[in-house]
Parts: structure tokens; sequence; C-alpha cells
């Protein structure tokens, strides 16, 4: 969505060349970020996330510091010489060290390792995901300072999303309120800023524009435009939030036309096309349908496809056929 040109297959080729990697370095949540970033970001944000998890893990999982030890042994051991193993794989050599991995156990572990910065998500084999060693699949980068991490973790909030508030800032970066205020101290010399109704919005200097711009996005769920905001009522009204299908915005794909949250939406692919099916709040006028239309080329062609079909709107559950 936000690089000129991109296929599936160029971001599959980024992260097998360790452009980018895919691990957990905001919130405790899934992210794609540039090789070089992952280090200082992990290391910023991972202690505080663990240790806001630790008594949750050990009481709903078992998870505890011996637990977590025999995993990180094992799994140092299966992972080293530059394997690739896939989460079955990974839960197997666990399960033969004794490390019980059911009921969601495993991912949790998983997900702790690569906190600490010993695993990361690797190249995909077909279908699975595959998890690495990530000192042996990232090149070494010049460590931070915390002011330092806090510092650039602002600057690239507030200049990628920005208009935004402090609150959104910490809601995105999982950082204490009084971090992100820190942070946005560090920087504020090199953004502007903008008062509405008591509320201050921060941003990075920007190239006035006198066209509003008109267009339509197939996000997917969790997109950025929509989760790294803790105040959301800008893009969705309060009708829109409040319907069930809506998911805020987040747990569903949303359609967002004219910067407005307009719809949710889901796929279907076939062998050489894709079919999108919509589910719009409101009826879309000749414009907008155009946009939508022109929305639904573009995935297609992102995923390398010939053929696309925006199929009327099902009721939410609905099998696909």
């Amino acid at each position: 969505m936000r690089t000129r040109g991109a296929t599936e297959n160029s971001i599959e080729q980024a992260i097998g060349e360790r452009t980018i990697v895919r691990t957990w370095p905001l919130r405790g949540t899934l992210h794609f970020v540039a090789a070089e970033d992952a280090r200082w970001m992990l290391d910023l944000c991972g202690p505080r996330t663990l240790a806001r998890n630790t008594a949750r893990l050990k009481r709903e999982f078992g998870i505890d510091s011996r637990v977590v030890a025999s995993s990180r042994k094992a799994l140092s051991d299966a992972l080293r010489g530059g394997n690739c193993l896939s989460r079955p794989e990974v839960y197997r050599r666990l399960e033969a060290a004794g490390i019980a991995t059911k009921a969601s156990r495993g991912l949790h572990l998983l997900w702790w390792l690569a906190h600490e910065g010993l695993i990361c998500v690797g190249p995909r084999a077909g279908k699975q995901q595959t998890f690495v060693l990530m000192d042996e699949w990232l090149p070494a980068a010049t460590p931070r300072s915390r002011e330092e991490s806090l510092a650039e973790l602002a600057r690239r909030y507030f200049t990628s999303h920005g208009p935004a508030t402090v609150r959104d800032f910490a809601w995105w970066s999982g950082l204490t309120a009084t971090e992100a205020a820190s942070a946005l101290e560090m920087v504020a010399r090199e953004l502007m800023t903008e008062t509405i109704e008591d509320q201050t919005y921060w941003q990075a200097p920007i190239a006035a524009t006198t066209r509003a711009a008109r267009s339509c996005h197939l996000l997917p769920a969790y997109d950025e435009y929509t989760v790294a905001y803790q105040d959301r009522s800008a893009i969705m009204t309060s009708r829109v939030a409040a319907r069930a299908d809506s998911g805020h915005g987040i747990f569903y794909p949303p359609i967002v036309i004219d910067g407005q949250v307009a719809g949710t939406w889901s796929r279907v692919l076939k062998k050489d096309g894709v079919a999108i099916t919509c589910r719009l709040f409101a009826p879309l006028d000749r414009r907008q349908q155009q946009a939508l239309a022109a929305a639904a080329q573009r995935y297609a062609k992102f995923l390398g496809l010939k053929q696309w079909r925006v199929l009327p709107s099902r009721p939410r559950g609905a099998a696909s056929r």
C-alpha cells in the first residue's frame, strides 16, 4: 500500500534479502520493520512488554523463567547454523525437549523469545512462516542510547502518522505516558503543531495543498491508518464505530474512501484472479464505485493476478466458495 510498484513477490524477495524483517517490536504486535531498526526498537520497547505480561503468562500458560530458559536453549540449538524452521517444526523441537506447546503455549513462548531478540520471523517456506536466530539472520547494528531511541521513535511516528496527539503516540508505541511525552519533547522543534478543541496535534512540516485527496484503499486488518491512533473519530463516525461488523476499523480489513472507513472487505483467491466481497455501510455514488473498482484492480496487480471481481455484500460468517 505504501510502496510504489510493490508486488507480493517483491515483498517476499525483500524478506529473503533481509531488507525487512517481521517481528514484535511494538505493543507485542507483529510488524514489518526495516532490518536495521529491529534491534533498537526491541531493546527500547521489548522489556516493558515482557514485564507487563509476565504475571499473565505464568498464570494462564505456566510460562516462567525456568520454562523460558529451557525454551531458549532448545531453540538456540535447533536454529544454530542458519537453520529455518516452520512453527510446527519448532513446536516439535520444544516438545522433544519436554516443553509443552499445546493450547497456544508454544505461540506465547515464541512471542517471548522474539521480544528477547533471540528469534525473528524468517523467509516463508511454501505457506508456512519460518523462524530464525536473529543474530544470524540480521546484520549487527550500532547500539543506541535509550534517549536516542526514544527520540527516533517519536520522530518516525509524527513524521509518518501526524497529525497525532501524544496519547496516540503512547498507544501506538506501548510506552508509558511519561516516556511518550519525554520522547516528543526531544523532537518537538522539528515538528509543527495545531490545537483543535483544546487538543494539541503534532506532525512534520508538510507542503500545503489546495485539493483534498479522493481515493479508495482496501486496507488490511490492523493497518497503521486505523490501529495507530487511540482516537479514531477522524476516520469514522460514531454510528460506523458502533456497528458490530466495523471492527472499529481494526479487526476486519476496512474499505477507506476519501479518508473515511466506508465498509469492510474479504477476498477469495482463484487460480488466476481474486474475488473481493465488500460490506459497505452506505451506498456509493458513481465516482466512489469507480474508485473501489480501481482499488480492487491494484490489489489484483499486487498479487500478480490478471482478473478481479467485486462481489455483492453477504452476511458476515457466510461461507466462501
